[in-house]
């Protein structure tokens, strides 16, 4: 076994986990499982010695802290907490996107009922309302006119919480029943699928079908490009096509990848530990020579 000391930061062990604790094994790591409810930081004083720690936590809210405290005394992180925060929250992840001039579809954000019944207004129905936090298309809603409109407004805001007090508003792309998701892996799209469905949600927690994509250059450029802009790491790019263009919808931090795997034939779990692997050997190699 390799003396590389690495953890794996959960909330919650998943497929996803176990793949890529079996993944570090047959590399000759053994990898610890850290669930991020059971840590106590001292802010200031050294954590236990991890060389990298992979964050798989499904709670930003959990790790974000968490990945901050360890990059602060010196542990890298992937991702890094700059990455988790950009990723985690749709309001920065599209203006990180639309910084870097990646194209992304038309978005408004609005902080109040009446803001946002002129955002969606603005960008036409129907209209897209999403939660700024979230995952699994959880809490979307499709408007197709005011008094749909309205309708969800008011139960947002009679909701109230963060994710409710914040409106985030889109353009509804008509997609050809499917999206894409492209796996990127520091610098390399490793693989990509299509998420297929008759529901205009395309998210396999919502029942899509991943099926195997290949990575044209397009793709390929595309999110590299939406990676780098958030910080990159080990991510997932959602790509809408807008008819001959793509678009960039989100950027994930933690992905699901069980169902990728037979479909494009890539053992992604073992290319996520090659790459973490690596980072902590230059982590290493770095502190040795200083």
């Amino acid at each position: 076994m390799s003396d590389l000391r690495v953890a794996l930061l959960v909330s919650r062990v998943r497929v996803e986990e176990k793949m890529l604790a079996a993944a570090f094994a047959r590399i000759g790591v053994e990898a610890e499982m850290v669930d991020v409810r059971r840590l106590v930081f001292e802010v200031g004083a050294p954590p236990r010695s991890w060389d990298v720690v992979l964050d798989r936590c499904q709670q930003a809210s959990l790790s974000l802290p968490a990945l901050r405290l360890l990059g602060d005394a010196g542990v890298r992180t992937v991702n890094a907490a700059e990455v988790v925060a950009a990723c985690a929250d749709k309001v920065s992840t599209t203006s990180l996107l639309a910084a870097a001039a990646v194209a992304v579809p038309r978005t408004l954000v609005a902080f109040s009922p009446e803001g946002a019944l002129t955002a969606v207004e603005a960008v036409g129905y129907p209209a897209v309302i999403k939660p700024p936090v979230g995952s699994w298309g959880r809490l979307l809603a499709r408007v197709h006119d005011r008094d749909a409109a309205e309708a969800v407004l008011e139960h947002k805001s009679t909701l109230g919480g963060v994710s409710h007090n914040v409106y985030y508003v889109q353009t509804h792309v008509r997609k050809p029943g499917r999206d894409i998701r492209a796996f990127v892996v520091g610098s390399e799209v490793i693989c990509a699928i299509d998420r297929e469905s008759a529901h205009w949600v395309t998210n396999t927690a919502r029942g899509a079908v991943a099926r195997g994509r290949d990575v044209t250059r397009e793709i390929a450029d595309l999110s590299l490009r939406a990676a780098h802009a958030v910080g990159g790491g080990v991510l997932a790019v959602d790509l809408l096509e807008d008819g001959e263009r793509l678009l960039v919808s989100e950027v994930n931090h933690s992905m699901e990848f069980r169902n990728s795997v037979p479909v494009t034939g890539v053992d992604i779990a073992a290319r996520v530990a090659e790459y973490v692997i690596g980072v902590a050997q230059r982590v290493t190699a770095v502190a040795v020579t200083a």
